[in-house]
């Protein structure tokens, strides 16, 4: 059993320290913020992630996951630290490391004994040194470690099985004893032959960037094949079953619908484009994935725009759905917020429902009209857009909708209703893909 501290308990922090802990290490989060610290310590949990409430709960009582507001205590007690604070996105679209900046130099004050300092944070390529440099400064006694670069490969809605049965695990290190360290934590995965892969550094953390851009490539890719599908009239759910047959291809993240948000793909690809610009280098894929993203958002709007004639003046317009995907509470980067914004601006009125993420996007946009449930919301509204592919929006009883709306007027932006019912039903609807079927 390995003593853990983990630095940060957001949803990367949260889900690898009872992750961990339910390998069955002893394991201590640490937050600055004490309201969080109390929260956990009830056994409640400030995300909203599948499964992860349980496993918290079940290694607190287990004795294995602890939280505390003392980073300094938790750094001296442990064997490995692993830092997980946030890295958002700055103003000329590379990663914020202040907080990084800030728990590194903490470490590097009150180190003690031998650590094993790892990152989890999503940090730009050639990080690793900085971060030693940084703990060198200020270990003065120059007590030994060691630096892990150690990526997530976190999907939110799936986390908490992502992090216990994972496609691979990631270990940056020069250290043959630290990636000997490392794989203990990991013990379950490397028992079960999880592959567990010993990088650099350097190598680590340009596998997580290219990855996640990778993944949003393959998005806007489709998104684009699309918007042709549209224009020509042929039919994307056939042209994506066709594609995912392929081994080479796989229908994995090949589901057209208004742009990616959340937290990681839109933060991630313009540091990595941002990082290819400082190299001397210019990545016309990446690039283009971040113009392709914008435009898709664009197009959505723009669609619906046309669908309630042509402006969203004194409009009343139902969005359901708020969460960037199903299953979690994140509204950073949501298309969403796009339109919401557009009809805004043109003197629309917004009515409301997600099952999940109301509160969350109503910290962003209080003049939103907010509701309980998809009905109450849609009732009397001039058009309906479906931005979330909750199951429950996959089930609405088309003819009851139709019913309750000033005018079947839909735009389904994830493709989850059959264009034949909608036909049967008489809405006037829009799609990504199959708008002339």
């Amino acid at each position: 059993m390995r003593k853990i501290t983990i630095i940060g308990t957001g949803y990367v922090g949260l889900v690898s320290g009872a992750g961990i802990s339910d390998f069955g290490h002893s394991v201590t989060c640490v937050d600055i913020s004490s309201d969080i610290i109390e929260l956990l310590n009830q056994g409640k949990t400030q995300i909203y992630e599948p499964s992860l409430d349980e496993l918290v709960q079940k290694n607190v009582k287990a004795g294995r996951l602890k939280f505390s507001t003392d980073i300094v205590r938790a750094i001296q007690h442990s064997e490995i630290i692993f830092i997980a604070v946030g890295t958002p996105q700055s103003n000329d679209g590379s990663a914020d490391l202040s907080s990084v900046e800030s728990v590194v130099k903490i470490i590097g004050q009150h180190i003690n004994s031998y650590k094993i300092i790892c990152t989890k944070s999503t940090v730009p390529v050639g990080t690793g040194d900085w971060i030693i440099n940084l703990i060198n400064k200020g270990n003065k006694n120059n007590i030994e470690f060691d630096y892990v670069s150690n990526p997530e490969f976190l999907r939110e809605g799936s986390a908490v099985k992502d992090f216990l049965w994972p496609d691979r695990v990631v270990i940056g290190t020069k250290s043959n004893s630290a990636f000997s360290a490392m794989r203990d934590v990991y013990g379950p995965l490397y028992i079960n032959q999880k592959p567990i892969i010993h990088t650099s550094v350097t190598t680590a953390e340009m596998i997580k960037y290219a990855a996640n851009s990778f993944l949003a490539l393959k998005i806007s890719y489709i998104n684009e094949v699309a918007n042709l599908c549209d224009e020509l009239g042929a039919d994307i759910h056939q042209v994506v079953e066709a594609m995912g047959k392929d081994g080479r291809i796989s229908p994995k993240f090949l589901h057209p619908g208004p742009g990616f948000g959340g937290s990681c793909f839109p933060k991630d690809i313009k540091a990595f484009a941002k990082l290819s610009r400082q190299s001397g280098l210019y990545m016309n894929t990446i690039e283009a994935v971040i113009k392709a993203n914008e435009f898709q958002k664009k197009r959505m709007v723009e669609k619906m725009r046309a669908l309630v004639g042509g402006n969203f003046q004194g409009k009343f317009i139902t969005i359901l759905g708020l969460a960037f995907k199903p299953n979690t509470d994140d509204v950073r980067e949501s298309p969403a917020i796009n339109l919401i914004k557009s009809i805004n601006n043109e003197g629309g009125y917004i009515r409301a429902y997600d099952p999940i993420s109301n509160n969350s996007m109503k910290k962003l946009h209080p003049e939103v009209e907010y509701f309980s449930n998809w009905q109450e919301a849609c009732k009397n509204s001039d058009g309906v857009v479906v931005m979330t592919e909750w199951n429950e929006f996959r089930s609405i009883n088309l003819e009851l909708l139709s019913s309750l709306l000033e005018s079947p007027v839909i735009l389904d932006a994830r493709n989850i209703f059959n264009v034949e019912k909608l036909k049967e039903y008489n809405f006037k609807y829009e799609n990504f893909g199959r708008s002339n079927l």
